[in-house]
């Protein structure tokens, strides 16, 4: 990817509008809309974390806003993305209510969670939601390269970001490739396959080269392309430890070892199977 889009302190990345977007943020999907979410959120603005994911179809916007409110870390400090539930109808109106959970008077991101009624009614919402200030970017996820083809067609302002699942068991190449040549930034959701890709012979095993533990590896793997990263936990010390990746680097052979994991044929699809009726 073009390194210029990454910052000079190597902590984010500058996406096509200009915004800056941290690396790593913290997701919550699954975490519950109490004391749970408040809590992880809270921790991670302690623990040095300006990037926090929620979505309307969590249900834990509230407490999102609660755990901001709590850590008293300054509102524009923050970078703060929610996701339109597609399965409604205006996501003008949806942006509203988000911000209402929330607390806020903007998001920094707002995205389509996923292209149900295909990849394109929605997007002039999205754009009429930025036009009047209830997001600063607007972006998509889930939505594969010819998903993306459709929307660039139709958009007068374009994507800024593709949130996908996306590791090195996950490792949708040409999907990237997309993204990169139409100035797109591929987010990757699950990069630790919710815990699955931890138990691997291979992460650990460079893990141990390193020093590091299976998670930062798989995380900073991500971070080496530049890709920001939101992994999902609800525990103080592996909230922490997701957040040490910024004083190492793999190896070109530690690359080339977790490049060969992918089980995806480096498809251009964001999706193997839709969860959705369409």
């Amino acid at each position: 990817m073009p390194m210029d889009a990454v910052t000079a302190d190597g902590r984010a990345r500058v996406l096509s509008d200009g915004n800056e977007i941290p690396l790593v943020g913290l997701g919550v999907w699954q975490a519950e809309n109490d004391r749970e979410c408040v809590n992880a959120v809270r921790w991670a603005l302690e623990l040095g974390y300006r990037h926090i994911d929620t979505a309307q179809a969590y249900g834990n916007e509230a407490s999102v806003g609660q755990g901001l409110r709590e850590s008293g870390v300054p509102r524009g400090e923050v970078f703060i993305t929610t996701k339109f539930f597609p399965g409604r109808k205006d996501p003008v109106a949806e942006a509203r209510l988000s911000l209402q959970r929330l607390g806020v008077d903007y998001v920094d991101l707002y995205i389509i969670h996923w292209p149900e009624g295909g990849p394109t009614w929605a997007w002039p919402g999205m754009e009429q939601a930025r036009e009047l200030g209830y997001a600063r970017s607007i972006g998509v996820s889930n939505f594969g390269a010819e998903d993306l083809r459709r929307v660039l067609a139709a958009a007068s302002v374009p994507p800024a970001v593709d949130q996908v699942q996306f590791s090195p068991y996950e490792y949708r190449k040409a999907l990237l490739d997309a993204c990169l040549e139409n100035g797109i930034a591929l987010e990757a959701y699950s990069p630790l396959g919710t815990g699955r890709h931890l138990d691997s012979d291979t992460v650990a095993r460079i893990a141990g080269r390193q020093g590091r533990t299976p998670a930062q590896v798989l995380l900073r793997w991500c971070l080496e392309r530049g890709i920001p990263v939101i992994p999902k936990s609800t525990h103080r010390e592996r909230i922490a430890e997701s957040a040490q990746l910024f004083d190492f680097r793999l190896s070109d052979d530690d690359i080339a070892e977790l490049d060969a994991l992918d089980r995806t044929s480096g498809t251009d699809r964001a999706l193997e199977r839709k969860w959705w009726r369409s």
